[in-house]
């Protein structure tokens, strides 16, 4: 089943930045080869909803390997079986109304 994902990783580390740790899970998201756009306050991927839980899976246990204690994940997770569409066509159709 495809999915978009709207996934935003927050881990806890003590530390005011954690700009390094998004930049790892990010990777991770991109090395799925999904469609990956990042934003001010996550990350949209689109494809196989199993592929997605994966690469989350993979973001959770490494970045617990590299230190962070706790770490929470928000996921708003979409789908639809009447159509395909992308997150470029939901941007698109709402710009086509402004």
């Amino acid at each position: 089943m495809n999915v978009i994902a709207d996934i935003c990783v927050v881990p806890f580390t003590g530390k005011v930045s954690v700009r390094q740790e998004v930049a790892r899970a990010h990777a991770i998201l991109k090395a799925t080869g999904l469609p990956v756009n990042l934003h001010g306050y996550g990350t949209n991927i689109e494809g196989d909803y199993d592929t997605i839980m994966a690469a989350l899976k993979q973001i959770h246990e490494t970045l617990h390997g590299e230190g962070s204690q706790r770490i929470s994940t928000t996921i708003r997770l979409g789908s639809r079986i009447d159509k395909s569409q992308s997150v470029q066509d939901k941007i698109e159709a709402v710009e086509e109304q402004l």
